[in-house]
């Protein structure tokens, strides 16, 4: 499984439970009810004692349960990406026309941890906050001014329109002004005792075990389980076992063939889900240099890919094939696909990839496709060793082309290499992931947006292929400063076009976020029948999830 650096979340390494003492109790109890404790964790390896919500190198950050201390104004949800955000610690929130400028309705009766009333000042310090430090402010959010508007609200300016990032405003999480602003230095400081406004509080901390308690004056009620116990474990494997065995009831952890190692275990209790929001894995190919230079071996390649088969075989089915030549995960996508693309779907079709071929006068030399140059046409599929579902989806692809007479090998690299490699542009082809959000506009901006376009040994941020494509690059800035969904529509079926003509980048599966849980003491879990939260336990719902648990008596 390859370590998906972007995320806190899936770190992995190789041990047991970390200095292994204590250990979450929930294996050793039996029955349900309301009693047990809800064990939670994650592979994240030897941890120490730092709760700073704001440093995503804290242990607090790594194994989540900084969003079961503070919360995030807004809810939302990634798994279904086009319904709005749900109000949370605040109680009511507005966007102006533009997205420029965000308003905050205080939640009347809301108190801190400490007893103190959450107040519009805590609001304005958090805000000021972030945008006077760089290292706090890691969504690096362009705010201007933050208001107090004197009424109950608070009004957060921005530089520049942010519709296709609400969701790093929305997970903002306000911190006491009473508490924060006699902290000597915000970006050092452990948090030892932390102040927050969600459901628990911290109890102790132990490198084995670091537990939360439920708090008896939340605002959203009374949390129903009391007690939360967040351990890390250093590997994969070890985690899975305390899963499988009980001890772990809630974590996100790569389990190949995890319906037979973890599902058939306890058939009655044991759950996993693995939603795909806009967010895909995708087969960057490097349009600056031979053969992915012309638009009709992009489409040829793409046309005779096995993407159920990628799906399967190499995410061991935990992230779904994408079916819409436009690229957009479903059902996450549906809302945004344009009606003139609804039936353009993938399908392998060898004969219609040769035709393509065939017209753009490529030629056959016995089992080897020509160029119209006279060059055979090869190419090299790169990932790092160890990313075990990319290179066996690299695999699949360099299978799936040679019936097309192209040698493609695939060559696996260190991980730092590769990351120079692809931003660098050294490279023929390769998988990588694109960002999530809850509109579209990262999948395409991050494979075609030529504001990111960078010459060749130089490092890009983004459209690792170099893609260069005016249009596109006007149509995602139409996308980003319309004031209305009609307009965002248009702009989002122009980019859609050109995604399905002249391939940018080749679309693999859905980049999935997964978790695990058992329900044998605690149920109400996120679900495909009941996708109200992102599930994994190191994200902004948290505390949603939380709250929306019962005890399973049954």
């Amino acid at each position: 499984m390859r370590k998906k650096l972007i995320m806190a979340a899936a770190a992995f390494a190789v041990a047991g439970l970390v200095l292994s003492g204590c250990s979450p109790s929930s294996g050793n109890n039996s029955g349900g009810g309301s009693d047990k404790p809800l064990t939670i964790a994650m592979p994240n390896g030897a941890i120490t004692e730092n709760s700073n919500p704001f440093l995503s190198t804290a242990a607090g950050s790594q194994l989540g349960y900084r969003w079961a201390i503070y919360e995030p104004v807004v809810q939302f949800n990634l798994a279904e990406p086009s319904k709005p955000g749900t109000p949370w610690l605040a109680e009511e929130f507005a966007w102006n026309d533009d997205y420029t400028a965000i308003t905050f309705t205080v939640r009347d009766g809301a108190k801190w941890s400490d007893g103190e009333d959450i107040t519009a000042d805590d609001y304005v310090y958090t805000f000021e906050l972030l945008r006077d430090n760089a290292a706090l402010n890691v969504s690096a959010l362009p705010i201007t001014d933050v208001t107090d508007n004197g009424d109950g609200t608070v009004t957060v300016g921005f530089e520049t329109s942010q519709y296709v990032r609400q969701q790093f405003i929305y997970q903002t999480f306000i911190v006491p002004e009473h508490v924060w602003s006699k902290i000597a230095d915000p970006e050092t400081d452990v948090n030892k005792t932390p102040v927050g406004s969600g459901p628990y509080t911290l109890k102790t901390w132990t490198p084995q075990v670091v537990t939360l308690t439920a708090r008896d004056d939340y605002w959203g009620g009374e949390p129903p389980v009391k007690t939360l116990q967040y351990s890390s474990f250093t590997d994969n494997a070890a985690l899975t076992t305390a899963l499988t065995s009980g001890q772990v009831q809630w974590t996100w952890t790569f389990i190949p063939d995890y319906e037979n190692v973890f599902i058939a275990k306890d058939p009655a209790n044991h759950l996993a889900w693995f939603p795909a929001g806009l967010g895909i894995d995708l087969l960057y190919v490097n349009t600056q240099e031979k053969p992915f230079d012309d638009a009709a071996v992009r489409k040829a390649v793409s046309m005779v890919i096995d993407r159920d088969k990628i799906s399967t075989q190499a995410y061991s089915a935990t992230s779904p094939a994408i079916t819409s030549e436009t690229g957009l995960p479903q059902p996450a996508g549906d809302p945004f696909i344009s009606s003139e693309l609804t039936d353009a779907t993938y399908e392998v079709d060898v004969d219609g990839a040769k035709k393509v071929l065939a017209d753009a006068g490529y030629t056959l030399d016995g089992d080897k496709l020509i160029d119209p140059s006279g060059t055979p046409v090869t190419f090299s599929l790169t990932n790092p060793t160890g990313w075990s579902d990319y290179l066996a989806s690299l695999q699949i692809i360099a299978d799936s082309v040679k019936p097309l007479g192209i040698d493609a090998t695939v060559d696996a690299q260190a991980a730092d290499p590769w990351f120079d490699a692809v931003a660098q542009g050294n490279f023929q082809a390769t998988n990588h992931w694109t960002d999530t959000g809850i509109t579209p506009y990262d999948i395409y901006s991050n494979s075609m947006n030529g504001t990111f376009n960078v010459p060749i040994g130089e490092s890009a941020e983004w459209n690792f292929g170099r893609y260069e494509n005016p249009k596109a690059t006007e149509l995602l800035s139409q996308y980003v400063a319309a004031t209305d969904d009609a307009g965002r529509q248009t702009a989002l079926d122009g980019l859609q076009q050109i995604f399905v003509d002249d391939v940018p980048a080749i679309p693999t599966v859905g980049r999935a976020f997964g978790a695990e849980f058992s329900q044998k003491y605690w149920k109400g879990w996120p679900s495909a029948d009941n996708p109200y939260a992102h599930p994994q336990p190191t994200q902004p719902s948290v505390s949603q999830v939380l709250m929306s648990l019962e005890a399973n008596n049954g």
